[in-house]
């Protein structure tokens, strides 16, 4: 017996709405007793309805997963009803160390200092208490130490779906960020003439 549309959908609203955080396709095509390619389909679907009306809200697609967020558009008037968190500020140094772990995870701490060349402690403290970066693992070596990697709320902040759609960084572009670096470097170090 299959399921009226209308009905799927709801149920499919009622999963995203109540647990406030990306669902895999795989548990939302359990619950609904229904193939997972066609629970694709549906929400696929659900998305293109929500993103063409009026509506306050969106479906997003995280990885391998779906979930139920407020569009961007009505953010100003969210403000006005909700005591919304302080919006955490990214310095360059959290960008830069949040930048290493994004292209290289899973990656030790030791290994992003490496990278750096400064102590990265109080960087992926913070990254890790903005809920951007996270625990992984352990690497198998003497101390095994953690391995960071990325989160949903990341992928959130920075409206990608997998780290697969970050920009790529070409070798140019490796060249043009040295030759940027140097150029800042001797401005910075710049004999003082009397």
């Amino acid at each position: 017996m299959e399921q009226d549309m209308k009905v799927i959908e709801g149920k499919i609203e009622a999963i995203l709405f109540t647990m406030g955080e990306a669902v895999e396709r795989e548990q939302i095509a359990k619950a609904l007793e229904i193939d997972t390619d066609t629970i694709v389909k549906i929400i696929h679907n659900m998305m293109d309805k929500y993103d063409s009306a009026d509506r306050g809200v969106r479906i997003i697609e995280i990885e391998n997963g779906f979930q139920m967020c407020t569009k961007a558009d009505y953010y100003d008037t969210l403000v006005k009803v909700v005591n919304v968190p302080k919006k955490h500020m990214l310095t360059d140094v959290l960008l830069e160390t949040l930048s290493i772990v994004a292209y290289k995870q899973p990656i030790t701490r030791q290994e992003i200092e490496a990278i750096r060349g400064v102590s990265c402690v109080h960087a992926v403290n913070k990254l890790v208490e903005y809920h951007l970066i996270e625990e992984v693992g352990r690497l198998e070596a003497v101390g095994r130490p953690i391995l960071f990697g990325t989160t949903e709320d990341f992928l959130r902040s920075f409206g990608v779906q997998s780290t697969d759609e970050l920009p790529l960084i070409t070798p140019d572009k490796i060249e043009d960020f040295k030759q940027q670096a140097l150029e800042e470097a001797q401005l910075t170090f710049a004999p003082v003439k009397d």
